[in-house]
């Protein structure tokens, strides 16, 4: 049986008109699905309106206790069931979770001996029996990136993270077929030139790109992840933007990603 996950990025949660878009494409995909969202820009508009001083790191935030309530409010609550009504409003039985809800996603606070990130998660562990469960009920799972520690604690958890944990954790019981979208259009030979999409890519052809430096750095840890997820039983990975979803889904559009 056949699961996508999907992860979309802020470039979608910011765009009202680009995220009701996506929806009509994402309400309109065949069988189970999992949607993981990430927060956009509206958790720093929120803080900044509360004069609370955001800080980020390598492009990932700072998760102070003032920050938490905020991410918390606006992840889980706006952002999640904004998208959960509206896919409603499209007949998507779709259903809004934590890693808190149902202990779906166990994590633990992430220790650095450089930099302290605060409340910020790793995953620990995905409840897989639960969430068969619910996918089997033919409930669309829309997850929020927020996970807890088991004891009490909320934690901050990057999306990206999230969706391959979430395919690794239920490979076992699906064919998993996982979608990363952000702004580019697939993983490109030329990261000026959205046209040089490189339509697949297996583990001696990354060696090949990576030894040349055809790719550019900051795609290579994406990358990463999604060989990782495969070594753990995902059978296909696929990189490209949110827009061209049905094309993502029958390996027209973007970049594959396979063993």
């Amino acid at each position: 049986m056949q699961l996508s996950i999907i992860k979309i990025g802020g470039n979608i949660i910011d765009d009202e008109a680009r995220l009701s878009a996506f929806l009509d494409n994402f309400a309109a995909v065949p069988g189970k699905k999992i949607l993981v969202h990430g927060g956009g820009k509206l958790a720093t508009k929120v803080a900044e309106g509360l004069g609370i001083q955001q800080q980020m790191i390598d492009g990932r935030r700072i998760t102070d206790a003032e920050t938490l309530k905020i991410v918390t409010m606006v992840y889980a609550g706006t952002i999640n069931k904004n998208i959960v009504a509206q896919l409603q409003a499209r007949g998507c039985a779709a259903l809004g979770l934590t890693g808190a809800d149902g202990n779906a996603i166990l994590s633990h606070k992430r220790t650095n001996a450089n930099i302290d990130y605060g409340y910020v998660g790793d995953v620990d562990q995905v409840n897989s029996s639960l969430l068969t469960s619910l996918l089997l009920l033919d409930k669309t799972l829309i997850f929020a990136p927020i996970t807890h520690d088991g004891k009490g604690q909320l934690l901050n958890t990057n999306a990206d993270t999230i969706a391959q944990e979430l395919a690794r954790g239920l490979s076992s019981s699906f064919e998993v077929n996982l979608i990363y979208s952000f702004e580019k259009s697939g993983v490109l030979l030329n990261a000026e030139d959205d046209n040089s999409v490189i339509g697949r890519i297996d583990p001696v052809y990354y060696e090949e790109l990576k030894a040349s430096k055809a790719i550019f750095a900051g795609m290579i840890p994406k990358l990463d992840n999604a060989f990782a997820a495969l070594r753990s039983g995902v059978k296909k990975v696929i990189i490209g933007r949110a827009e061209e979803l049905p094309q993502l889904l029958t390996g027209s559009s973007g970049t594959t990603i396979t063993t």
